[in-house]
């Protein structure tokens, strides 16, 4: 995957734990625009790959921002971005999307929490200024702890609802609540930490339909302690590999000169999602939506693997 050279042309002190870093082409031309809710894989000064929302004006030119909250238990990622000083070099990939705007909805309810806001921010921007019917749920510790708040306070105060303090134990019925609500065709976006969402996403999907929630995750899924890997077949452009109990699909394929892209090796990013043509996948990936793995049509090939002998795929 084609990497880009940027520039760090700003950084913005959002809390005491998240910054906002602007990064820019180092010729000054434009970085392009991008569609809501897209992300970019950013190479760091350690040479950890790491996956970020951007936060930016969706049709913003000048420079792509992504928010990097510093964590307590980093593998050095954040750590190592929280130590960038204005004109430093770094390398990202060109934006993609796991979470965009679903064009058929009647109403969208954004929700968010914690550094979960950055995707929100720049669909709440875009549908905003674009007279898209939408409100906006974000949680936070406190009004300190909260990115952004500001901002969204001063653009689109009528379709904010900033939940300050509320304990986990009552999110689900300030969600609830909100959805009661909430007219058909309603489509639901969801971004925060890992139990934020699983509850969130129970609580979504009892007032519209599972394929109407829509999630960002950027942590890799558990695998399961009774998960056994053994050792299968796979074809792809006529040609069949075999992939052993210790490797993954995507280093056979790679090893053997075929063309996949691949970023972040966790099943987080969808950069090596292919095509399954034949054969049954054990997803354990944590990018593809629930309607996605049943429909056993695509597949994250660096974690995931197969149920049966032997799978059949072609470039997605």
């Amino acid at each position: 995957m084609a990497l880009i050279d940027v520039i760090v042309s700003d950084i913005v002190d959002e809390t005491p734990t998240v910054k906002t870093i602007y990064l820019s082409k180092p010729d000054g031309t434009s970085v392009g625009s991008y569609c809501p809710g897209a992300h970019i894989d950013v190479v760091g000064p350690t040479s950890i790959t790491r996956q970020y929302s951007l936060c930016s004006r969706p049709d913003g030119r000048d420079s792509f921002a992504v928010a990097v909250k510093r964590e307590e238990n980093s593998r050095g990622g954040s750590v190592a971005l929280h130590a960038l000083s204005v004109g430093d070099r770094l390398k990202i990939s060109e934006p993609r999307n796991l979470l965009s705007i679903a064009d058929d909805a009647s109403h969208h309810v954004l929700i968010a929490a914690g550094i979960g806001i950055t995707p929100m921010l720049s669909m709440a921007r875009h549908m905003h200024v674009s007279g898209i019917d939408f409100e906006l749920h974000y949680f936070a510790r406190s009004q300190e702890h909260a990115a952004f708040l500001p901002l969204l306070q001063d653009r689109c105060p009528e379709k904010l609802h900033a939940h300050l303090g509320v304990a986990r134990s009552e999110h689900a019925g300030v969600l609830s609540a909100a959805l009661q609500a909430a007219p058909a065709g309603t489509h639901v976006y969801l971004c925060g930490p890992d139990g934020f969402m699983e509850n969130l996403r129970a609580v979504a999907e009892t007032h519209v339909p599972a394929d109407r929630v829509h999630t960002e995750n950027f942590h890799a899924a558990t695998v399961s302690d009774d998960a056994v890997d053994t050792a299968f077949d796979v074809e792809l452009d006529g040609e069949t590999y075999r992939v052993p109990a210790d490797r993954s699909i995507v280093e056979v394929l790679d090893e053997n000169g075929c063309d996949v892209d691949t970023s972040c090796q966790e099943g987080i990013c969808g950069t090596c999602i292919m095509q399954v043509l034949s054969g049954t996948p054990e997803h354990r990936d944590n990018v593809l939506s629930e309607s996605e793995k049943d429909s056993g049509e695509v597949m994250a090939v660096c974690v995931s693997r197969t149920r049966g002998a032997k799978l059949v795929l072609d470039y997605y």
